[in-house]
């Protein structure tokens, strides 16, 4: 049914609800969402290269299935990987602009998250098929630094483990002065609705459909 899987952190309530309307995609029905209206910014334009993947923070980012692997085994591998680790405090969170794109991060990066997110990797990677040569081509275009490479070629992906920095994505590449104009009109919306600690309570079992577009097909709280 999906020719792409992932494990992401989806949150739940009001503050899933803000991240869909902001990004247009809500994960969770598999629907469109109207943007809101900021006088002077583009919100469609700001929010189009996140908009497919809704409102997360990756943890195994998106993968093949191996040929061999069906999705019961994928879905019984998360939920026992729920039921062996339990729900972690990430701590504050706040807008945060890096690397030309704006995003929700944590403002003290726990090596437990580090940790968790490690654990993902690992638990799921048994389930992945090989790289493709045009995936490795396109993210070596990246300019990956050797241990970069390695994760690539081991694990998947480069931005893991060490080289890995939880974040909830809000843009795609942005400039300095569409950052502003966003993080100006967002911090109301923010301070309200983030949660003091965030609580990362669950793993979200995603896949991608034949658009590209990614939905959840399970969200496994974290019981262990």
């Amino acid at each position: 049914m999906f020719k792409r899987y992932a494990i992401f952190y989806t949150p739940e309530g009001r503050l899933a609800e803000w991240g869909a309307r902001w990004l247009g995609w809500d994960s969770a029905a598999g629907t469109a969402v109207q943007t809101p209206v900021f006088a002077g910014l583009d919100v469609d334009a700001v929010t189009a290269t996140p908009r497919a993947y809704g409102f997360h923070g990756t943890l195994k980012a998106p993968f093949v299935l191996a040929t061999d692997t069906g999705d019961g085994v994928l879905e019984e591998t998360a939920a026992q990987f729920a039921r062996q680790h339990a729900p972690l405090d990430a701590g504050p969170f706040g807008l945060v602009y890096e690397h030309g794109f704006i995003a929700l991060r944590p403002l003290q990066n726990p090596p437990a998250l580090r940790e968790f997110a490690g654990h993902t990797v690992r638990a799921f990677d048994h389930l992945r098929a090989p790289l493709s040569e045009a995936y490795i081509a396109r993210r070596r275009k990246a300019r990956l630094s050797p241990r970069q490479d390695q994760q690539m070629m081991v694990w998947g992906y480069p931005y893991i483990f060490e080289d890995f920095h939880f974040h909830l994505t809000l843009s795609g590449r942005a400039t300095e002065e569409v950052a502003a104009q966003v993080i100006g009109a967002l911090v109301p919306d923010i301070t309200a609705l983030l949660p003091a600690p965030v609580m990362i309570d669950a793993v979200t079992l995603m896949g991608e459909d034949a658009e590209g577009m990614f939905h959840q097909i399970h969200r496994y709280a974290l019981t262990g």
